[in-house]
């Protein structure tokens, strides 16, 4: 086996979107996240946008690893999939339930082994490459970076991040054993997160709540609040200040109903039954109370 780690981008640099890097060491290979773009306004007729990924087609693929659920960092997954030969599917709790439903509409459920990835656990060992999770805050829970172990060195794969330090779920960026990992040494890092390279920083996704505690006891009608569905915190906090000031909500959109399900079921956002209605039901009720 070649002591040489090749890494192949094949899709996110210089853009948003695509993400997906192929670690290669001998004849063994392993891909760090399946992401997608979305098509500009001159894509007319263009639904989605894949990495060209031919180039996994020559021999299989021991793991894909994702780092987050971001449609950019796990959309082309049952495309891939359907194209490759690949061992098993790695992530967080979070992340797999929603790549499961994913991979459910598509079919590729049953014939897909997922593994679940623990930041808190011991690294993971697929073939010559040993995989470390950290945790790191984001726009979406569950969220890690990679550390990559191979003979060849060390290589940090930071998916997105942020520093924030009041994160809805208490679950902040793993600064210490970044610190700590920088002290025993990176030889390569591959940092990625949007705007990271504009100057300034970004609030904590606790102002966003704090907004809604200002703004929802104020208003006497139908209150819409408009989010990525991806942003399951942001949407966990219009509840809560929602419901506190006696107020119904109802999820609407298809990827939201379907995320906020998800983050339900699994625990990572409580709300009592009975303040959760359908679109339906909230239509009927007296504007003030939804």
């Amino acid at each position: 086996m070649s002591d040489a780690l090749r890494i192949i981008p094949l899709g996110g640099l210089g853009e948003v979107g695509k993400n997906m890097t192929v670690y290669e060491l001998g004849d063994e290979r392993i891909l760090l996240d399946a992401g997608l773009a979305f098509p500009r306004d001159e894509h007319l007729g263009v639904d989605l946008v894949l990495p060209d990924f031919s180039y996994l087609y020559d021999r299989p693929v021991r793991a894909i690893v994702l780092t987050h659920g971001h449609e950019d960092h796990v959309g082309a997954l049952p495309y891939v999939l359907r194209e490759v030969e690949v061992g098993e599917v790695v992530a967080t709790r979070l992340t797999l339930g929603l790549i499961k439903s994913k991979l459910d509409e598509h079919g590729l459920g049953a014939r897909t082994e997922l593994r679940e990835a623990d930041p808190e656990g011991e690294p993971l060992e697929l073939g010559p490459f040993r995989l470390e999770f950290v945790r790191m805050a984001h726009s979406i829970p569950d969220a890690v970076a990679i550390v990559v172990h191979t003979a060849a060195g060390r290589v940090l794969h930071t998916g997105d991040w942020k520093l924030d330090h009041t994160p809805v779920d208490g679950l902040k960026t793993d600064v210490g054993r970044l610190a700590a990992l920088g002290n025993d040494g990176i030889d390569l890092m591959l940092g990625d997160s949007t705007n990271a390279e504009r100057p300034g920083m970004t609030g904590s996704e606790r102002l966003v709540g704090e907004a809604f505690r200002q703004i929802i006891p104020l208003r006497d009608g139908r209150i819409v609040v408009a989010s990525f569905a991806s942003n399951i915190h942001r949407m966990q906090q219009a509840a809560e200040v929602a419901i506190a000031n006696g107020r119904k909500v109802a999820v609407v959109g298809r990827s939201m109903r379907k995320n906020m399900n998800i983050a339900r079921n699994l625990g990572y956002v409580e709300l009592p039954e009975d303040a959760i209605v359908s679109p339906k039901e909230a239509m009927d009720l007296p504007p003030d109370e939804v």
